[in-house]
């Protein structure tokens, strides 16, 4: 204990800090102190380097000093005016502050800095600044404040040590970055893992939807991500490395990684991640959100609008776990004819990312793509793939999701799971179907979402039967919910994959009342509004594949 940790006593005597005792034990960090003390960490560094009382630290590797050292020696520094937070009365120190973080009497400040930044303080912050720029620049000071908050510790050992190992914004801020939203980021660091995850997640969102908006990526829904990696995670093997190749913003990797955050503390959950992202913004943002969700190392790099263009990124029969949402809709060139195509020649590009994925996958891995709900039932090419893929034993389960869950689209969608060819589980010759179109709730006009209950029953039901297999029992199923359905039935239904079709909902069936004019209008307009919307999906990813012809000369 350094002398600055004693104080006199009423009789003159020295006596012991009573700081030093109530928080004897206690030991913080560089990161620690800066977080507390509400200052940045090089003002920690400049202090230890300027002042010789500054407290000795009690280890050195880790570095990390005695908090009731550095509490006493804070409490004789008195916090400049200038540097007050709101609310902080003059004539306060660095110690108040401290001793507040020390003792949770402050509230998480980055959350409540970034609601107020997105809420009434967004248009006063921007000005005339396009929304989307102003996101895309917030969502990086964010991530900033987190890695400064956390010192970069966690990410010694990976591909992001600090911020300047992400790339800024491609777009300058006009007039240069506004110095007050910086430095309200920079005053109110968070103070939990959670915390940072909570308020990344919610410039991200309002990212997301900005730029569905101006005709972006239509990407995962939060609750459709969390019915995929639920499911995954609590079949997939111990501490497996998932792969996402098509990662968009990274959401299914996040996903994943939420849901093995338990198993993380115990060794079990991964660390590193695996994607291909299709350009440079997106890879950027995927980056920082897979490091804010506790991914340290890995690979994340460019990669094919769709993998007939570049097919051997990943080394086939690798793969534990893959998650993906891959682009529905395009066309992959007459003249290309990947190895993996056992199944099939359909040339739309959800087909060949099945293909893909299945190739893919290790002896006991398995996978869970997001699909178009008409590849469950399409005739064509399309049936030729989905029936080698059946009788071989690669799609386990098809899981129906209600409409509306996409933003700005109604287009109905399923997730797909599928494991390898002759792995232990496809000789089972059975596939679970499980009818969820009837489940969500409504947010806004055309927009849905899946409420908590409702993912738990969907993941439930997948895992409920993975289990009755490995246990060796007959799934039973749930009424008008869930089936476990034979290949013998399958085939005489001539492969069809659609869960309504094998799923019955229970009690009489009831006629629906007639659509009057106005709805029928209604519903018309919906449509033409979702086929421009698709046809445009469909030109974006016709150029994409163009380009990539040309880029490997075809």
């Amino acid at each position: 204990m350094t002398d600055h940790a004693k104080r006199p006593g009423a009789d003159g005597s020295t006596t012991v800090d009573v700081d030093t005792v109530e928080f004897a034990g206690r030991l913080v960090s560089r990161s620690d102190i800066a977080r507390f003390a509400g200052v940045k960490r090089p003002a920690v560094s400049n202090w230890q380097r300027r002042y010789p009382d500054y407290p000795a630290p009690a280890s050195a590797e880790p570095e990390l000093f005695m908090a009731g050292e550095v509490l006493a020696w804070l409490s004789s520094r008195t916090i400049p005016v200038n540097a007050l937070l709101p609310g902080e009365p003059t004539g306060i120190t660095y110690g108040d502050r401290f001793r507040a973080g020390l003792t949770g009497g402050r509230a998480g400040g980055l959350l409540a800095a970034v609601r107020e930044l997105t809420g009434p303080g967004a248009e006063r912050m921007r000005g005339s600044v396009p929304l989307r720029l102003y996101l895309d620049w917030l969502l990086y000071l964010v991530f900033c404040a987190i890695v400064e908050a956390d010192g970069g510790e966690a990410g010694r050992r990976g591909w992001i040590q600090t911020e300047r190992d992400v790339d800024l914004p491609e777009q300058k801020y006009p007039g240069g970055l506004p110095a007050a939203l910086q430095d309200r980021l920079e005053r109110n660091p968070p103070r939990s893992a959670e915390e940072s995850r909570r308020a990344f997640d919610l410039v991200l969102a309002l990212l997301r939807d900005a730029d569905a908006h101006e005709g972006g990526d239509f990407l995962t829904p939060p609750s459709v991500a969390r019915v995929m990696a639920g499911a995954l995670a609590a079949v997939a093997p111990a501490g497996a490395v998932p792969l996402d190749p098509y990662c968009r913003t990274g959401e299914l990797l996040t996903a994943y990684l939420d849901a093995t955050a338990g198993e993380g503390r115990s060794g079990r959950g991964p660390r590193e991640v695996r994607g291909r992202v299709l350009h440079d913004r997106a890879l950027r943002i995927a980056r920082m959100n897979v490091r804010v969700h506790g991914a340290y190392g890995g690979e994340l790099a460019e990669g094919p609008v769709t993998p007939a263009l570049s097919p051997f990124s990943d080394p086939e029969a690798s793969c534990e776990v893959v998650i993906t949402n891959p682009p529905f809709g395009g066309r992959v060139p007459d003249d290309v004819s990947p190895r993996y195509w056992l199944y099939g020649q359909a040339r739309r590009t959800e087909f060949d990312w099945l293909q893909y994925v299945v190739s893919r996958l290790a002896p006991d891995g398995r996978a869970a793509v997001l699909m178009p709900a008409g590849a469950s039932f399409n005739a064509g090419a399309s049936h030729t793939v989905r029936s080698g893929l059946v009788e071989a034993g690669a799609v386990e389960g098809v899981i129906e999701l209600p409409g509306g869950l996409f933003t700005l689209t109604g287009v109905k969608t399923q997730i797909w799971f599928l494991r390898a060819p002759g792995s232990q589980g496809a000789v089972d010759r059975e596939v679970l179907f499980v009818a969820g179109a009837h489940l969500g709730h409504q947010l806004a006009r055309t927009q849905w979402a899946l409420s908590d209950d409702d993912i738990a029953r969907l993941v439930g039901e997948y895992v409920s039967w993975y289990q009755a297999g490995v246990a060796g029992r007959s799934f039973e199923g749930t009424p008008g919910l869930s089936r476990a359905v034979p290949m013998s039935e399958i085939v005489e239904h001539g492969h069809d994959l659609d869960p309504s079709r094998y799923v019955r909902l229970p009690g009489p069936t009831s006629v629906a009342p007639a659509a009057g004019p106005a709805e029928i209008r209604d519903r018309l307009a919906r449509l033409a509004e979702e086929i421009a919307t698709l046809h445009a999906r469909a030109d974006a990813a016709e150029a994409e594949a163009a380009r990539w012809l040309g880029r490997y000369g075809l």
